[in-house]
């Protein structure tokens, strides 16, 4: 346009005069500021990391490299997966022996406040505590809903401390499936107390019993425990029954509560071959009996070590994590066949309508599935 006093709306036959003026923009590539050579910020995907260079910070106790290598290992993309192994592969001859604790109960027996207090005096005892607190999973989004972190703020500040939030991704028993993983990396990075909260109790509790060496139960008054107990269940698994809140008007209640447990479990089959179980009292809140608690830890492991229960049991460990990985591979190529893709769901809409038997349909799934076998 020519005149740069007239908007280019207006007549230019016609003679008008305007308030105002205007000026045309410049054309140009950028947003008429000053451009610099400086590199914009790029986050850089998992795959793309060092893993080298993460083992080495990990090993070194960098608690920020610790963090990129379990998000690694919890990963679900495939492409992680190749890397994860490779880290994991290094780590192997690098952990530490630690003491493995598994810690159960039912919500309200106050599981976050005693492993705080419990991390804590062995912080200060000198050891290195790492919790692995796996949460219920958000069933929208499927990630972790309690936040242990925030819940544990005194031992998340702690310098030989290290709290790592999982959701359970709806795994039996609340356990993280990548939870085995996650302590090689954690004993790799010198961590020598490793504390596994789950999220409630259960005949499936029976998973963490089968990545831990010392498994506590922490039970509640007035709570209807006692008659759980009775019923055995989760009781067979544990080596020490944990009666926390024995404080202030609670601490007779408490009393009673643990002879009575004693007394179930003297009827009933130890968890641990030459371990006899026994209840105790705590006060998480008040921090006691929490060193007669780890005491009795110690004498567990010397124990298990001179008798060779403690190898024995981390040796069946092993096997079953070794028949675990199997059989989660073995689903996965199942179900991600593209044969078993095509067929299932025709063959589920006909089961459930009942048109074919259930088991022929299984049958069928898997002659697919063995006519075209996929590189496993």
């Amino acid at each position: 346009m020519g005149d740069q006093n007239r908007p280019e709306w207006t007549d230019p036959e016609k003679e008008e005069n305007f308030t105002t003026t205007y000026m045309p923009g410049l054309k140009s590539k950028h947003d008429g500021m000053e451009q610099t050579n400086r590199k914009r910020f790029q986050k850089k995907d998992n795959a793309e990391l060092d893993i080298q260079e993460i083992a080495a910070k990990l090993v070194g106790g960098n608690r920020i490299a610790l963090s990129k290598a379990i998000t690694l290992i919890e990963s679900n993309a495939k492409d992680h997966y190749q890397k994860a192994q490779e880290l994991l592969t290094y780590l192997l001859p690098l952990a530490v022996p630690s003491i493995r604790i598994g810690i159960t109960g039912v919500p309200g027996a106050g599981k976050s406040t005693f492993i705080e207090a419990f991390g804590i005096l062995l912080c200060e005892m000198g050891y290195k505590v790492a919790v692995l607190a796996v949460d219920p999973s958000s069933t929208v989004t499927g990630g972790s809903i309690l936040g242990d972190k925030t819940r544990m703020e005194n031992l998340a500040r702690h310098p030989n401390a290290f709290i790592r939030p999982s959701p359970s991704g709806g795994t039996l028993g609340g356990v993280h499936r990548k939870t085995r993983e996650t302590v090689i990396a954690c004993e790799a990075a010198g961590y020598d107390v490793l504390l596994i909260e789950t999220v409630g109790v259960g005949q499936s509790e029976v998973m963490v019993r089968g990545m831990v060496d010392f498994f506590m139960l922490l039970a509640l008054t007035g709570a209807g425990d006692e008659l759980q107990g009775m019923k055995k269940g989760i009781m067979e698994l544990a080596d020490a029954i944990v009666i926390n809140k024995a404080d202030g008007e609670n601490v007779t209640l408490a009393r009673k509560t643990c002879r009575e447990y004693n007394q179930i479990l003297h009827f009933l089959l130890p968890a641990t071959k030459g371990w006899q179980t026994r209840a105790f009292t705590c006060s998480a809140l008040h921090g006691t009996g929490l060193e007669a608690l780890w005491s009795v830890i110690q004498k567990f492991k010397e124990k298990g070590e001179e008798s060779g229960v403690f190898t024995e049991r981390r040796h069946l460990q092993e096997k079953e994590w070794l028949y675990s990985m199997i059989r989660e591979k073995l689903e996965n190529a199942f179900f991600d066949h593209p044969g078993v893709k095509r067929i299932l769901p025709s063959l589920q809409a006909s089961v459930i309508k009942g048109d074919v038997p259930v088991s022929k349909a299984v049958d069928s799934l898997f002659q697919e599935f063995q006519q075209n076998k996929p590189e496993v």
